[in-house]
């Protein structure tokens, strides 16, 4: 009875969510209204002075007036390099192109109606966090891959599809720094601005580039149970009440293979995996292409740092890895004929991004407005300075770092840019209290990722607006954010209590890390 009551009262409490959410303007007009927002904001505040120091510069914070002529002569000589510049639109218009072939010659659908055969219908959401984990190795590709595919499965196997989507947007994206196996270009990068803000008190000091290694791996266990439970228990039953109303024609049913379609996935997978195997090899040499250069006392150069060609060639491989099993298996199913059926199906998946298109536009203003405002910096800056004033305990500090990175990032999505700006406040201050680097990051990391998931302002979240939407044509903000609540609330709690522990019980966090400063 308890039990019935408390989801009653989530439902109805999600709903309110829902409902004025979706009363906001059109996610374009949104962000237009947030940008004049900026500006205005901007005018007000820069003829303040504030006593905070840029960790940027190392100057006094000054908020820029976008207002001034010099600004808004700037702004708009600058506005189609910000557009086309922006980072998720080449992600998601390039593996689109690939996924857009794989999809028109059937495919994709060839390879989910086989997986259908052997996976258990209950074991769906764990399958789905578990791929879209390791979609976190193809750095942002997940949101174009993972999250739309989620959907088409819990369509076809009689599931509701926003479930789905719901399921694989929070391992994707709210659990952003739980990884499986091996360390992703986002360890380093991150371990790289640590040190410099470690370095600022200790020149000395060393911090390895995979130094939360453990721990992420074992989050990501802990984030499919979430996914999974929350899912089933609580997103998907809210769910019933929403009716499918969107085109769903070109989705098939999935009806066993025929034998021709099997012999020709197989086929294609078979290209796939020589494909990632030539790639496999040709990247295991010391001295390979696809490696960054070697850097100092290094004797090979690495394949995740983020300067690596490997890295910088993730969503070219992936656009490849589906054209070529694609060609391969529509030659043999008959559905690709000549070259004509190839731009086809490119043409058709460019068809579905013309919203997306007016989203990433006006997205992209805002971002560019609000990062050259300096509001993000002031807001970040003066919070991680209450802290640092408010001096708590250790143990207290540390939460108070994951909530207010969590707050940020509704502001700043960027991961590497908030620990630019954060790190050299937090990772010195702590370091004062006893507690290292490696912990410091890590708690950075869980408060980072726990909010993705509930910010209309991150870049991919208007994509997944219109991932809903071809189910459901209502969606608006309000229906996304009330979809991803519950997750992004259970991983900030849980994800917190989880490092609290595993901290008091000396756990290791990763190679060459530790919990106290001096080491």
């Amino acid at each position: 009875m308890t039990n019935s009551v408390s989801n009653s009262a989530l439902t109805r409490a999600l709903n309110t969510v829902e409902r004025v959410g979706n009363k906001l303007p059109d996610p374009a007009l949104l962000f237009i209204s947030l940008m004049a927002v900026v500006f205005v904001a901007s005018w007000l505040l820069s003829s303040m002075t504030f006593e905070v120091i840029d960790p940027r510069s190392k100057a006094p914070l000054e908020v820029v007036n976008l207002l001034s002529g010099a600004s808004l002569t700037a702004f708009l000589s600058n506005m189609v390099n910000v557009f086309v510049t922006f980072p998720p639109l080449g992600v998601v218009l390039v593996s689109m192109l690939g996924l857009g072939i794989a999809e028109h010659v059937g495919f994709i659908n060839a390879v989910l109606r086989a997986l259908m055969q052997v996976t258990i219908k209950s074991l769906l959401t764990p399958m789905v966090a578990f791929v879209a984990i390791l979609s976190h190795y193809a750095v942002d590709a997940g949101y174009v891959l993972v999250t739309p595919l989620a959907g088409v499965i819990f369509y076809a196997a009689g599931r509701h599809p926003l479930a789905g989507i719901a399921a694989a947007f929070a391992a994707v994206s709210g659990a952003y720094s739980a990884t499986f196996f091996l360390p992703t270009s986002l360890d380093p990068m991150l371990s790289n601005i640590t040190l410099a803000a470690a370095q600022i008190i200790d020149p000395a000091h060393q911090v390895s580039p995979i130094n939360n290694l453990y721990f992420t791996f074992s989050s990501s266990l802990l984030v499919v149970l979430i996914v999974w439970f929350l899912t089933d228990r609580i997103i998907e039953p809210r769910l019933k009440a929403t009716a499918i109303d969107g085109d769903t024609s070109s989705i098939d049913k999935f009806d066993p293979l025929k034998p021709e379609e099997r012999k020709a996935m197989w086929a294609a997978l078979g290209s796939m995996a020589l494909a990632l195997g030539v790639l496999f090899l040709t990247a295991m040499p010391a001295d390979s292409a696809w490696r960054a250069p070697i850097v100092g006392t290094d004797t090979v150069g690495s394949l995740t740092s983020t300067n690596a060609p490997l890295m910088k060639s993730i969503v070219p491989l992936i656009f490849l890895l589906f054209l070529i099993p694609g060609v391969i298996y529509g030659t043999m199913v008959g559905t690709v004929k000549s070259h004509r059926d190839i731009v086809a199906g490119m043409s058709k998946a460019m068809s579905t991004m013309g919203y997306y298109l007016v989203l990433v536009f006006c997205c992209a203003l805002f971002i560019a407005a609000f990062s050259q405002s300096n509001l993000g910096v002031l807001i970040a800056v003066e919070g991680a300075e209450f802290l640092k004033a408010a001096a708590f305990p250790s143990a207290v500090t540390l939460i108070g770092i994951i909530l207010l990175t969590a707050s940020v990032n509704l502001l700043i999505g960027s991961a590497s840019a908030k620990w630019t700006l954060l790190a050299p406040i937090f990772v010195p201050m702590l370091m004062q209290l006893g507690i290292s680097p490696d912990l410091t990051q890590a708690a950075y990391r869980v408060g980072d990722s726990s909010s993705n998931i509930i910010t209309p302002l991150m870049p991919y979240f208007p994509l997944v607006v219109v991932f809903c939407q071809k189910y459901v044509k209502g969606t608006g903000i309000g229906t996304v954010v009330a979809l991803m609540l519950p997750y992004s609330i259970t991983f900030l709690v849980l994800w917190t209590l989880y490092l609290l522990a595993y901290w008091g019980l000396g756990l290791p966090l990763g190679p060459g890390a530790s919990y106290i400063y001096p080491v």
